[in-house]
């Protein structure tokens, strides 16, 4: 609402709801561009560099830890080749079978 003074008399004018309805929206009172808006603090050329320097650290990190899980993973299915290849030679090699003849003797 808003007030205002005619000889000494307040008047008040009803500003009603707003049209959208919603009730729960406040009134605009200034506009956005009359903001006054705050220049961002400037940063040295040292810290920018000191923070470039850390960013590509972090990144060398990353790769260095995404290669060694790679490689990891890799020797896992490469270790579970060889076991299943040694499983299959076994598995042949207990096939072979020695036959052996039962040769009866004279017991008299």
């Amino acid at each position: 609402m808003e007030e205002q003074q005619a000889d000494n008399v307040v008047v008040k004018t009803a500003d009603g709801p707003n049209k959208s309805g919603r009730w729960w929206k406040e009134k605009q009172t200034a506009r956005h561009s009359s903001i006054v808006k705050v220049k961002p603090l400037k940063s040295t050329w040292d810290k920018k560099m000191s923070l470039k320097a850390k960013k590509n650290q972090v990144k060398l990190l990353q790769s260095s830890i995404r290669e060694r899980k790679q490689q990891e993973k890799e020797e896992k299915i490469e270790a579970r080749k060889e076991q299943e290849k040694r499983k299959l030679e076994n598995e042949r090699k207990n096939e072979i079978v020695q036959l052996r003849t039962v040769v009866k003797r004279d017991t008299n």
